[in-house]
């Protein structure tokens, strides 16, 4: 008896001591700390004062360049519309050629993992639609049918993030030289909104904010590719006016009007060209819960596309199989059609 006393007084002398080594305690925190929460959360919990935005360009930035899932989190339930405006102009008076493209995106409550319906439309009869409800994904393109995505690999975040990253987008497309100067105050869908003006500003010290890779070169690349590389390469913003309106308690671009020009000098590809840029762009019915629903009709979910041997079904067209004695002529006896090889069937 007076062993087991011992043997349980030299347990809790160990416990004790192992409580108290701080890599034991270090340890026991991290494992049994609260998960912290998603990136998106804890940006949306950042200050971001709306009177700053001439004043710090960090916070210029990070205002233009929010996406929708923080947008979501700041301001809950919205519509948003953009449109954006290209028109190329290329030497010698050529004619030209212009696209206008839509993006449409509407938000449930729920924040980052939140319901939303989102359309990309342009003047050349494409684009696409995107939508998450209650977990469930669907896709479609313009004209085809919905199709539900199971395995979307986090297709519908980044469409929702491109879809609505028009503002981001054009800040880019003009090397960061958005400047914003204040003009007051205004009111827009009922809330307080700080009003900044915008012009070119000069260009930024040590040049773009963001180092990046340089741009992957095709073989063989035709003409367009070349020219398209070009204009990225030696585009210079020539012009820049518009206005943009930040909401005042989320810092949230509320409205946005740009309109810009970007150009190619002469000595620097042998075709110079001009790009007119405009956009208009404004968030909506915020705090409205827009309700949405799945699509009624979409097709399921499906490892791969219809093949070959799908669309022989399809039309009533036998196909050879295994051990078939009816093989079309010429064929091995037994072998499998490329066909099916092709389709793994």
């Amino acid at each position: 008896m007076r062993s087991l006393t011992k043997s349980a007084a030299l347990a809790l002398v160990l416990a004790a001591t192992g409580c108290s080594d701080p890599v034991d305690k270090a340890a026991k925190a991290r494992i049994f700390s609260p998960e912290d929460p998603p990136k998106v959360v804890a940006s949306a919990k950042e200050k971001l004062p709306p009177e700053d935005v001439a004043d710090n360009p960090q916070v210029s930035r990070r205002i233009l360049g929010m996406d929708a899932a923080e947008v979501t989190e700041r301001l809950g339930p919205h519509s948003f519309q953009s449109t954006l405006g290209y028109e190329w102009a290329g030497p010698n008076g050529n004619t030209p050629v212009k696209l206008t493209e839509t993006r449409s995106f509407r938000a449930g409550p729920g924040g980052v993992n939140g319901d939303f319906h989102g359309i990309l439309e342009n003047s050349r009869d494409q684009g696409l639609e995107v939508m998450r409800v209650k977990g469930q994904v669907f896709a479609r393109n313009r004209y085809g049918p919905y199709r539900q995505r199971l395995r979307d690999r986090g297709m519908a975040e980044r469409t929702r993030t491109e879809l609505t990253g028009a503002i981001r987008d054009f800040d880019s497309l003009f090397q960061g030289r958005i400047k914003l100067t204040p003009a007051g105050t205004v009111t827009h869908e009922g809330r307080t909104a700080w009003k900044y003006n915008v012009s070119l500003g000069a260009p930024q010290e040590g040049g773009t904010p963001q180092k990046l890779p340089a741009a992957f070169t095709p073989k063989n690349a035709d003409e367009t590719t070349k020219r398209r590389a070009n204009f990225f390469a030696h585009r210079l913003p020539r012009s820049l006016e518009g206005e943009v309106l930040v909401d005042a308690a989320t810092s949230v671009v509320l409205k946005a009007r740009l309109d810009g020009r970007i150009g190619v000098p002469q000595e620097k590809t042998p075709e110079a060209a001009e790009l007119r840029m405009t956009l208009e762009s404004a968030l909506t019915e915020i705090g409205k819960d827009p309700q949405l629903q799945p699509p009624q009709d979409f097709l399921p979910d499906a490892d791969k596309p219809q093949g070959i041997a799908d669309a022989l079904d399809h039309f009533g067209i036998p196909r050879n199989k295994a051990g078939d004695s009816t093989a079309t002529p010429g064929a091995t006896p037994g072998a499998p059609d490329p066909e099916d090889e092709g389709e793994g069937n």
